[in-house]
Protein backbone atom coordinates (compact mmCIF):
# COMPACT_ATOMS: atom_id res chain seq x y z
CA UNK A 1 0.00 0.00 0.00
CA UNK A 2 1.13 3.23 -0.46
CA UNK A 3 2.08 5.08 2.61
CA UNK A 4 4.23 8.03 3.74
CA UNK A 5 8.41 7.74 3.67
CA UNK A 6 10.51 9.21 5.65
CA UNK A 7 11.49 12.07 5.25
CA UNK A 8 15.46 12.75 3.75
CA UNK A 9 18.15 14.70 5.30
CA UNK A 10 20.29 16.50 2.71
CA UNK A 11 23.24 13.94 0.66
CA UNK A 12 20.69 10.79 1.94
CA UNK A 13 18.94 9.38 -0.93
CA UNK A 14 17.18 7.12 1.43
CA UNK A 15 13.53 7.58 2.17
CA UNK A 16 12.45 6.16 5.50
CA UNK A 17 8.77 7.39 6.55
CA UNK A 18 9.29 9.80 8.87
CA UNK A 19 8.76 13.74 9.74
CA UNK A 20 11.98 14.99 11.09
CA UNK A 21 14.04 18.67 10.93
CA UNK A 22 16.81 18.24 7.84
CA UNK A 23 19.95 20.34 9.25
CA UNK A 24 18.74 23.07 6.94
CA UNK A 25 15.74 23.57 8.87
CA UNK A 26 13.75 22.11 6.48
CA UNK A 27 11.16 18.88 6.94
CA UNK A 28 10.01 16.74 5.21
CA UNK A 29 5.95 16.10 6.19
CA UNK A 30 4.90 12.93 5.44
CA UNK A 31 5.99 11.88 2.09
CA UNK A 32 3.86 9.68 0.68
CA UNK A 33 5.30 6.42 -1.43
CA UNK A 34 3.60 4.74 -4.18
CA UNK A 35 4.70 1.69 -6.16
CA UNK A 36 2.10 1.38 -8.76
CA UNK A 37 3.24 -2.01 -9.45
CA UNK A 38 1.96 -3.30 -6.24
CA UNK A 39 0.22 -0.81 -4.49
CA UNK A 40 -1.74 -1.73 -1.73
CA UNK A 41 0.45 -4.57 -0.72
CA UNK A 42 3.96 -2.69 0.06
CA UNK A 43 5.16 -2.22 3.48
CA UNK A 44 7.95 -0.16 3.98
CA UNK A 45 10.34 0.60 6.65
CA UNK A 46 8.57 0.82 10.35
CA UNK A 47 11.45 2.40 12.04
CA UNK A 48 11.21 5.39 14.49
CA UNK A 49 13.19 8.08 15.44
CA UNK A 50 13.72 9.67 18.72
CA UNK A 51 11.17 11.96 19.44
CA UNK A 52 13.65 14.77 20.14
CA UNK A 53 14.46 14.73 15.99
CA UNK A 54 10.69 14.60 15.30
CA UNK A 55 10.34 18.13 17.73
CA UNK A 56 13.13 19.63 15.88
CA UNK A 57 15.13 19.73 19.45
CA UNK A 58 18.64 18.98 19.90
CA UNK A 59 19.07 15.43 20.63
CA UNK A 60 20.63 16.53 23.68
CA UNK A 61 17.49 18.41 24.97
CA UNK A 62 15.78 16.43 27.76
CA UNK A 63 12.40 16.24 29.40
CA UNK A 64 11.07 15.57 33.04
CA UNK A 65 7.99 13.76 31.48
CA UNK A 66 8.06 12.33 27.66
CA UNK A 67 5.45 14.28 25.36
CA UNK A 68 4.25 10.39 24.38
CA UNK A 69 3.19 9.76 27.77
CA UNK A 70 1.37 12.67 28.52
CA UNK A 71 -0.56 12.68 25.29
CA UNK A 72 -1.22 8.70 26.19
CA UNK A 73 -2.86 9.99 28.97
CA UNK A 74 -5.08 12.51 26.77
CA UNK A 75 -5.61 9.98 24.60
CA UNK A 76 -7.15 8.03 27.91
CA UNK A 77 -9.28 11.00 28.69
CA UNK A 78 -10.49 11.57 25.38
CA UNK A 79 -11.26 7.70 24.43
CA UNK A 80 -14.85 7.89 26.78
CA UNK A 81 -15.79 10.97 24.97
CA UNK A 82 -15.04 9.23 21.57
CA UNK A 83 -17.57 6.18 23.37
CA UNK A 84 -20.25 8.75 24.04
CA UNK A 85 -20.10 10.63 20.63
CA UNK A 86 -20.05 6.63 18.56
CA UNK A 87 -23.56 5.57 21.17
CA UNK A 88 -24.70 9.24 20.54
CA UNK A 89 -24.36 9.04 16.64
CA UNK A 90 -26.25 5.85 16.00
CA UNK A 91 -29.04 7.05 18.65
CA UNK A 92 -29.50 9.77 15.89
CA UNK A 93 -28.53 7.84 13.17
CA UNK A 94 -31.63 5.56 14.44
CA UNK A 95 -33.50 8.43 14.69
CA UNK A 96 -33.57 9.74 11.55
CA UNK A 97 -34.04 6.75 9.42
CA UNK A 98 -37.40 6.09 11.40
CA UNK A 99 -38.03 9.91 10.87
CA UNK A 100 -37.87 9.12 7.31
CA UNK A 101 -33.86 8.94 6.57
CA UNK A 102 -33.95 6.77 3.41
CA UNK A 103 -36.46 8.84 1.65
CA UNK A 104 -34.56 12.25 1.98
CA UNK A 105 -33.29 13.10 -1.38
CA UNK A 106 -29.91 14.88 0.14
CA UNK A 107 -29.08 11.69 1.68
CA UNK A 108 -29.75 9.23 -1.11
CA UNK A 109 -27.68 11.52 -3.17
CA UNK A 110 -24.95 11.26 -0.47
CA UNK A 111 -25.35 7.50 -0.01
CA UNK A 112 -25.08 7.13 -3.50
CA UNK A 113 -21.84 9.41 -4.33
CA UNK A 114 -20.39 6.64 -1.55
CA UNK A 115 -21.77 4.24 -3.60
CA UNK A 116 -20.16 5.56 -6.86
CA UNK A 117 -16.55 5.41 -4.90
CA UNK A 118 -16.86 2.18 -4.10
CA UNK A 119 -17.21 1.34 -7.73
CA UNK A 120 -14.26 3.60 -8.97
CA UNK A 121 -12.17 1.38 -6.18
CA UNK A 122 -12.75 -1.55 -7.73
CA UNK A 123 -12.92 -0.92 -11.44
CA UNK A 124 -10.38 1.89 -11.86
CA UNK A 125 -6.15 1.01 -11.29
CA UNK A 126 -5.09 1.74 -7.92
CA UNK A 127 -2.51 4.35 -9.16
CA UNK A 128 -5.00 6.42 -11.03
CA UNK A 129 -7.17 7.03 -7.15
CA UNK A 130 -3.88 6.94 -5.43
CA UNK A 131 -2.66 10.10 -7.47
CA UNK A 132 -5.06 12.57 -6.14
CA UNK A 133 -4.88 11.33 -2.58
CA UNK A 134 -1.40 11.51 -2.76
CA UNK A 135 -1.77 15.42 -4.35
CA UNK A 136 -4.33 16.07 -1.13
CA UNK A 137 -2.55 14.42 1.35
CA UNK A 138 1.00 17.00 0.62
CA UNK A 139 -1.40 20.14 0.11
CA UNK A 140 -3.23 19.33 3.18
CA UNK A 141 0.02 19.10 5.29
CA UNK A 142 1.21 22.25 3.38
CA UNK A 143 -2.28 24.34 4.54
CA UNK A 144 -2.08 23.19 7.95
CA UNK A 145 1.65 24.10 8.03
CA UNK A 146 0.48 27.65 6.89
CA UNK A 147 -2.27 27.58 10.03
CA UNK A 148 0.33 27.32 12.35
CA UNK A 149 2.45 30.35 11.26
CA UNK A 150 5.01 27.66 9.04
CA UNK A 151 6.46 28.09 5.86
CA UNK A 152 6.34 25.72 2.40
CA UNK A 153 9.37 25.26 0.59
CA UNK A 154 9.19 25.91 -3.30
CA UNK A 155 10.03 21.92 -3.98
CA UNK A 156 6.45 20.34 -4.03
CA UNK A 157 6.76 17.02 -5.28
CA UNK A 158 3.65 15.05 -6.26
CA UNK A 159 3.75 11.92 -8.52
CA UNK A 160 2.81 7.77 -8.58
CA UNK A 161 6.33 6.91 -7.12
CA UNK A 162 5.75 9.29 -3.91
CA UNK A 163 5.42 12.87 -2.53
CA UNK A 164 6.70 15.22 -0.30
CA UNK A 165 6.64 18.75 1.22
CA UNK A 166 9.41 20.25 2.87
CA UNK A 167 8.53 23.27 5.69
CA UNK A 168 10.33 24.59 8.99
CA UNK A 169 8.28 23.37 11.54
CA UNK A 170 6.04 20.03 12.65
CA UNK A 171 3.17 19.47 15.42
CA UNK A 172 0.39 16.61 15.63
CA UNK A 173 -2.04 18.80 14.21
CA UNK A 174 0.52 19.04 11.19
CA UNK A 175 1.72 15.52 10.99
CA UNK A 176 -2.01 14.04 11.43
CA UNK A 177 -4.42 16.44 9.59
CA UNK A 178 -4.24 14.67 5.89
CA UNK A 179 -6.62 11.77 8.18
CA UNK A 180 -8.71 14.10 9.65
CA UNK A 181 -9.17 16.67 7.17
CA UNK A 182 -11.03 15.64 4.14
CA UNK A 183 -9.77 18.37 1.77
CA UNK A 184 -11.70 17.11 -1.43
CA UNK A 185 -15.07 17.57 0.52
CA UNK A 186 -14.43 20.74 2.25
CA UNK A 187 -13.55 22.01 -1.80
CA UNK A 188 -16.86 20.95 -3.00
CA UNK A 189 -18.43 23.14 -0.46
CA UNK A 190 -16.63 25.87 -0.55
CA UNK A 191 -16.97 26.06 -4.41
CA UNK A 192 -20.73 25.53 -4.29
CA UNK A 193 -21.02 28.41 -2.00
CA UNK A 194 -19.08 30.64 -3.72
CA UNK A 195 -21.02 29.58 -6.82
CA UNK A 196 -24.77 29.95 -4.58
CA UNK A 197 -23.45 33.61 -4.44
CA UNK A 198 -23.91 34.43 -7.77
CA UNK A 199 -26.48 32.25 -8.86
CA UNK A 200 -28.96 30.01 -7.71
CA UNK A 201 -28.05 26.54 -7.16
CA UNK A 202 -30.84 24.99 -5.45
CA UNK A 203 -31.85 22.83 -8.34
CA UNK A 204 -28.72 21.40 -8.29
CA UNK A 205 -28.03 21.21 -4.70
CA UNK A 206 -28.36 16.80 -5.50
CA UNK A 207 -24.47 17.64 -6.94
CA UNK A 208 -23.15 19.33 -3.81
CA UNK A 209 -24.12 16.03 -1.61
CA UNK A 210 -23.16 13.53 -4.32
CA UNK A 211 -19.60 14.62 -4.43
CA UNK A 212 -19.57 14.86 -0.88
CA UNK A 213 -20.64 11.76 -0.36
CA UNK A 214 -17.81 10.51 -3.12
CA UNK A 215 -14.87 12.76 -1.69
CA UNK A 216 -15.61 12.01 1.94
CA UNK A 217 -15.77 7.93 1.30
CA UNK A 218 -13.20 8.84 -0.78
CA UNK A 219 -11.35 10.19 2.47
CA UNK A 220 -12.64 7.83 4.67
CA UNK A 221 -11.39 4.75 2.83
CA UNK A 222 -8.37 6.04 1.56
CA UNK A 223 -7.16 6.83 5.21
CA UNK A 224 -8.47 3.58 6.66
CA UNK A 225 -6.23 1.84 4.48
CA UNK A 226 -2.97 3.41 5.18
CA UNK A 227 -3.34 3.38 8.48
CA UNK A 228 -3.64 -0.24 8.59
CA UNK A 229 -0.73 -0.75 6.86
CA UNK A 230 0.91 1.56 9.61
CA UNK A 231 1.93 5.05 9.25
CA UNK A 232 4.87 7.42 10.29
CA UNK A 233 2.80 10.28 10.71
CA UNK A 234 0.77 8.08 13.78
CA UNK A 235 4.10 7.93 15.44
CA UNK A 236 4.42 11.48 16.18
CA UNK A 237 1.80 11.65 18.70
CA UNK A 238 1.71 8.39 19.58
CA UNK A 239 -0.46 5.69 17.99
CA UNK A 240 -3.06 5.07 20.41
CA UNK A 241 -3.04 9.15 21.30
CA UNK A 242 -2.94 9.75 17.26
CA UNK A 243 -5.43 7.13 16.20
CA UNK A 244 -8.07 8.62 19.03
CA UNK A 245 -8.08 11.91 17.78
CA UNK A 246 -8.30 10.82 14.12
CA UNK A 247 -11.44 8.52 15.22
CA UNK A 248 -13.68 11.24 17.04
CA UNK A 249 -12.51 14.31 14.83
CA UNK A 250 -13.92 12.35 11.77
CA UNK A 251 -16.65 11.34 13.76
CA UNK A 252 -17.71 14.28 15.28
CA UNK A 253 -17.19 15.57 10.52
CA UNK A 254 -19.94 12.43 9.78
CA UNK A 255 -21.98 13.23 12.32
CA UNK A 256 -22.38 16.88 11.45
CA UNK A 257 -23.47 15.25 7.77
CA UNK A 258 -26.08 13.43 9.36
CA UNK A 259 -27.27 16.63 10.81
CA UNK A 260 -27.31 18.26 7.55
CA UNK A 261 -28.71 15.42 5.76
CA UNK A 262 -30.54 13.38 8.54
CA UNK A 263 -35.10 13.93 9.39
CA UNK A 264 -36.21 14.32 12.96
CA UNK A 265 -32.73 15.15 14.43
CA UNK A 266 -31.20 18.19 15.64
CA UNK A 267 -27.93 19.68 17.28
CA UNK A 268 -29.90 20.34 20.62
CA UNK A 269 -31.33 16.89 20.70
CA UNK A 270 -28.26 15.71 19.89
CA UNK A 271 -26.41 17.13 22.55
CA UNK A 272 -29.07 16.05 24.82
CA UNK A 273 -28.59 12.32 23.79
CA UNK A 274 -24.67 13.45 24.46
CA UNK A 275 -25.19 14.62 28.03
CA UNK A 276 -27.81 11.92 28.87
CA UNK A 277 -25.16 9.43 27.84
CA UNK A 278 -22.28 11.23 29.11
CA UNK A 279 -24.15 10.46 32.83
CA UNK A 280 -25.04 7.23 31.95
CA UNK A 281 -20.91 6.40 30.82
CA UNK A 282 -20.62 8.51 34.53
CA UNK A 283 -22.65 5.86 36.38
CA UNK A 284 -21.37 3.02 34.95
CA UNK A 285 -18.05 3.92 35.32
CA UNK A 286 -19.19 3.96 39.28
CA UNK A 287 -20.92 0.78 39.26
CA UNK A 288 -18.03 -0.84 37.96
CA UNK A 289 -15.53 1.19 40.23
CA UNK A 290 -17.66 -0.29 43.19
CA UNK A 291 -17.77 -3.71 41.95
CA UNK A 292 -14.12 -4.08 41.29
CA UNK A 293 -13.70 -2.82 44.57
CA UNK A 294 -15.39 -5.71 46.02
CA UNK A 295 -13.47 -7.75 43.94
CA UNK A 296 -10.00 -6.48 45.22
CA UNK A 297 -11.15 -6.34 48.53
CA UNK A 298 -12.74 -9.76 48.61
CA UNK A 299 -9.20 -10.98 46.64
CA UNK A 300 -7.44 -9.29 49.69
CA UNK A 301 -9.05 -10.74 52.57
CA UNK A 302 -8.59 -14.07 50.77
CA UNK A 303 -4.93 -13.63 50.59
CA UNK A 304 -4.35 -11.92 54.15
CA UNK A 305 -6.36 -15.30 55.44
CA UNK A 306 -4.86 -17.77 53.16
CA UNK A 307 -1.55 -16.42 54.75
CA UNK A 308 -2.38 -16.10 58.32
CA UNK A 309 -3.74 -20.36 58.14
CA UNK A 310 0.04 -20.54 56.57
CA UNK A 311 1.93 -19.00 59.26
CA UNK A 312 -0.11 -20.52 61.97
CA UNK A 313 0.27 -23.90 60.54
CA UNK A 314 4.52 -23.18 60.23
CA UNK A 315 3.80 -22.04 64.09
Amino acid sequence: MARPSSPQRKGDSRSTGKITRAKSRRVHVATLAADPQDLFDRVGPTSVQDQSSYSGRSAQTTATIPKSWVKFIVGLFLLPVALILTETFFQAFTTSVQGGLLDNTNFQCFAAGMILLGVFFFMIPRPILMWPYVFGHEVTHAIWVKLFGGKVADHFHVSLDGGHVLTDRVNTWIALAPYFFPLYSLLVVTLYGAASLAADLSAYRWVLFLLLGFTMAFHLVFTCLLIAKGQPDLHYGGTFFSLTVIYLINLIIITGLLLVTGKGISLTLLGSDFVENTKSFIQFTKELAWFFGIVVTFITDWIGDLWKGFSQSRS
